[in-house]
């Protein structure tokens, strides 16, 4: 009897054991559940639930424009936020790579930025005499050459030295009018005043007369200190330099003003260089210039621009530049072919410049590669201005801060077909058919609206319509023209409509189809064969 009394006490006890675990576990269960919706009430936010990063605005029509600030077009439709991770999305411009490519790639960027730019414009020129150190001797008088004292081209000489002696007629008749004169002022001394001046002026118009034949002051000083007439008379050098041509020869006649010596003063030169149609802008009076010859490698001489020639050379679209320099020691040779370097800068400071790397030229514009984000890539129209350092000058297109593509762009162009995202610039916007909410290529945005007017002279409609996912529209009120007049038949304003809209041209739509909701247009009627085509 224990026995049996003890066995049920057990199970008893074992049973009541069971319902309070059951009853602990059940309270456990709801409050850890509570902790955890407590939980997930208080956890922060996910990334995509946090506002993101707004990059830029798109034109809310589809047009390829985009504003760093909000703004409003021309109908004053608000220009759509392009949020970061988005530009797929937000234009069809921007293209997209993945990490990997970009590595692999060896994309390089560099920031767009304000800086000091010069330009060397280089050009090749010849070593000139200098004209205006270059001096003849080519006597007034006809004779015979006597002696030579400068007989060897390239003979260096001084002013006043000898050249050579001459016999003329001339020069012998004029020297025995000199005594004469001077023999007669010493007969006179006792005349009268006016006599003695006749006879002076007499004497000077003698020597004058030497002097216009250009008898140096050596010579008319010894036949005044003489008083006798020389056979020869010595011919001296105007000018310090070196002769350059000596047709002259001992016993060989000259007639007046044939050149006998041509002398020169190398001290100075010039460089003529040609400096090329495009480089013309950027050289003035007075610039630096750089000159190297052949002959004397590492060494560079320094000159200065005298003169822009006004005249262009036809077959080399060339002009000539003036480089006057210093010929210290001698070292230049007239004809000498050398190599001139301009610095030129921009008179208006620091301007706003990419890398010309950067730049992709068609011929008839010119692109950058604006970075949009890690694979994102905006190809960007811009107008340039002057190249130089490496560097080109940015007048319109792009911003300071922004990152442009600086190496490996064209193999960008092969890797994302940059080429159809480019084509974007002369036409509608041309979304991927993998973009989300997009249309293909061809076909027609679907939407849903109130018709508020109804215009059959101009074949338009005032639509009051709701948000349009395909062309990424708000809701709003527009005007739009129809393809064909027939569309506003059966219809009338305060009606509500289903529509379909085809592009006419950027950022202008006209209606395909318009009708009922749950209805097409009549089979056979224009509007339903225009619907027909259109799909």
């Amino acid at each position: 009897m224990k026995r049996i009394f003890s066995t049920v006490l057990i199970l008893i006890v074992v049973a009541a054991s069971a319902g309070a675990g059951y009853w602990w576990g059940t309270r456990r269960g709801a409050d850890a559940n509570a902790v955890t919706e407590a939980a997930a009430a208080k956890a922060p936010a996910t990334p995509d639930e946090r506002k993101k990063k707004v990059l830029y605005y798109r034109n809310p029509m589809g047009l390829p424009d985009t504003s760093p600030v909000p703004k409003k077009d021309s109908m004053g439709m608000d220009y759509v936020p392009v949020y970061e991770g988005e530009e797929q999305e937000g234009g069809g411009s921007v293209v997209k790579i993945s990490i990997d490519k970009v590595q692999k790639l060896g994309v390089k960027t560099e920031t767009v930025a304000v800086r000091e730019m010069s330009r060397t414009v280089r050009a090749v020129g010849t070593v000139e005499l200098d004209e205006r150190q270059v001096f003849t001797v080519a006597p007034k008088f006809e004779g015979w050459i006597e002696r030579l004292h400068v007989n060897t081209t390239g003979q260096r000489v001084a002013r006043g030295q000898a050249l050579m002696e001459v016999y003329s007629p001339d020069l012998v008749s004029a020297q025995q009018e000199y005594i004469i004169a001077w023999k007669g002022v010493e007969s006179v001394k006792d005349g009268s005043p006016e006599f003695q001046a006749s006879m002076r002026q007499l004497v000077a118009s003698s020597l004058q007369r030497l002097r216009n034949w250009d008898i140096s002051d050596e010579e008319l000083k010894r036949l005044e200190k003489e008083g006798a007439v020389r056979q020869t008379l010595t011919l001296r050098s105007p000018v310090s330099g070196v002769v350059l041509e000596k047709p002259a020869l001992k016993g060989m006649r000259f007639m007046p003003g044939e050149v006998l010596y041509k002398i020169s003063n190398l001290s100075s030169l010039w460089l003529l260089a040609d400096v090329f149609e495009q480089d013309l802008a950027l050289v003035r009076q007075g610039q630096a210039a750089k000159i190297t010859v052949n002959a004397y490698p590492g060494k560079s001489f320094d000159g200065k621009v005298a003169f822009v020639y006004p005249t262009l050379t036809p077959e080399t679209r060339t002009a000539k530049v003036r480089v006057e320099l210093a010929n210290t020691g001698g070292l230049l040779k007239p004809a000498m072919y050398a190599s001139v370097e301009l610095l030129a800068s921009r008179a208006k400071g620091k301007i706003l410049t990419v890398p010309d790397s950067a730049v992709l030229d068609s011929g008839t514009r010119q692109v950058v590669l604006v970075q949009r984000g890690e694979g994102a890539f905006e190809p960007r129209q811009v107008k340039l201005g002057m190249y130089g350092d490496g560097y080109v000058e940015v007048l319109d297109g792009v911003q300071a801060g922004e990152t442009v593509v600086t190496s490996a762009n064209f193999l960008i162009d092969s890797e994302s077909n940059l080429k159809a995202a480019l084509g974007s610039f002369g036409g509608p916007e041309q979304k991927s058919p993998t973009q989300k909410g997009a249309a293909a290529p061809g076909e027609a945005h679907k939407g849903e609206g109130t018709i508020r007017a109804i215009d059959l002279k101009t074949g338009s409609v005032t639509l009051e319509h709701g948000p349009i996912a395909t062309l990424k529209w708000p809701a709003m009120t527009m005007d739009f023209p129809v393809k064909d007049k027939t569309l506003l038949k059966g219809v009338k304003p305060g009606q509500s409509v289903e529509f379909e809209l085809a592009p006419e041209r950027p950022g202008e739509f006209a209606i395909t189809r318009l009708s009922p909701p749950g209805k097409q247009n009549a089979p056979g009627s224009p509007a339903a064969t225009q619907d027909h085509k259109g799909r």
